[in-house]
Parts: structure tokens; C-alpha cells; sequence
């Protein structure tokens, strides 16, 4: 019971555009990310003030980091199937 894959796999005309929004998210979150570590290399008891709902920055910010690498993924999924939708489509035209 073989079977091919599930779509016709071809060119992909948008994955130079979807390679430099990845890189330019990844340089965002990165960022994000040297600023948590910046803080927490710098000033230990910065990160232990209570900031949100009784909890310290280390837990808000970590969790900030966790909520923020999942927004930058749906972003990046609805942003690049438009970029697949048109410039694939007009391939197939």
C-alpha cells in the first residue's frame, strides 16, 4: 500500500520573501531575548521586583518571551500564506 506524497510538491516562488521575514523575526525576538538576559546579568534584583499579578519579572518576562515567540508564528504562517497564495498563483496563470 504505497502512496505518493499528499500535495505536488514545485517551486516555491515566495521563499526568498518568507527566508528574510524569518531572519527579521529571529533578529526581533533576539532582541527581545538579550534584553531578558541583559537584565538578568546586570541586575539580579531587578528581576526579583513584583510586577504583574504578584509575580516577579523573571516570570513575566519569561513567560513574555514564551507568548511573544507564538505571536511571531502566527504572524509569520498568515503573512507567508499570503506571500504563497499570490506569488504562486500567478505562476499557475
Amino acid at each position: 500500500m504505497d502512496h505518493g506524497p499528499a500535495v505536488q510538491l514545485g517551486k516555491d516562488n515566495a521563499a526568498d520573501k518568507k527566508a528574510k521575514l524569518g531572519v527579521w523575526m529571529f533578529i526581533l525576538y533576539s532582541a527581545f531575548y538579550v534584553v531578558f538576559v541583559g537584565i538578568a546579568v546586570g541586575s539580579d534584583t531587578m528581576m526579583s521586583e513584583i510586577v504583574f499579578a504578584g509575580q516577579n519579572l523573571a516570570v513575566v518576562y519569561g513567560f513574555s518571551l514564551i507568548v511573544f515567540a507564538i505571536i511571531l508564528g502566527i504572524i509569520y504562517n498568515a503573512i507567508c500564506t499570503g506571500y504563497e497564495n499570490k506569488m504562486n498563483k500567478e505562476e499557475e496563470l
